[in-house]
């Protein structure tokens, strides 16, 4: 899904990334991301179609860097739920500490996509969530994570590393290796047996 994009598009979705987290999707003009990018909002409509053309280029953006981790994380072996839900856990470390303001604008925006590109997006993330599922199933079946209701787990997990996309600033927190080593033992120990 993602494309090569000029430098100057890269520097529109960028500033478009930080005005829908700040503002919302809905309050963000197109006078305010061409402000932003010292731009007239006419020259701005040389770059991208619309608004609605740049959320969708971030939302589906993201989504993807999150399948193909998940492909990556399909060919860690089965029977090793652990290291496979390990494995997840630092693809959304790394995810939400890679581009902070792009991942607050897809977690949080997604909700203005028109349709086919809703639709599309949904249905990435359910299949996301469904393999997340299946690696969660996979561990209580072998006895090594607590029974518990796969979506509560799931959603326990996924909302314990949201906060990354508020507090995490490049540079000036932990490294991205430092929050893996402390985080994902705290998390994967609440749902271990024994």
């Amino acid at each position: 899904m993602e494309t090569v994009v000029s430098e100057k598009k890269q520097r529109i979705l960028e500033a478009a990334a930080c005005l829908f987290r700040d503002k919302g999707y809905s309050a963000t003009s197109m006078r305010d991301l061409a402000g932003a990018v010292n731009l007239k909002a006419s020259s701005l409509y040389n770059h991208i179609s619309s608004k609605e053309e740049i959320l969708q280029e971030i939302c589906l953006a993201n989504a993807s860097r999150f399948h193909r981790g998940m492909e990556q994380i399909r060919e860690l072996p089965e029977d090793d739920p652990q290291g496979r839900l390990e494995a997840l856990l630092k693809l959304h470390i790394r995810i939400a500490t890679q581009d902070v303001t792009s991942v607050t604008s897809f977690n949080d925006e997604w909700r203005h996509l028109s349709e086919p590109y809703l639709t599309q997006f949904l249905d990435m993330r359910r299949a996301y969530e469904s393999f997340f599922r299946r690696v969660i199933r996979k561990g209580t079946e072998q006895g090594l994570f607590r029974p518990a209701d796969e979506s509560v787990v799931l959603y326990s997990l996924i909302s314990s590393l949201r906060w990354l996309y508020d507090w995490y600033e490049p540079g000036k927190r932990l490294a991205p290796a430092d929050l893996e080593e402390q985080l994902i033992p705290l998390l994967i120990r609440g749902i271990l047996v024994g």
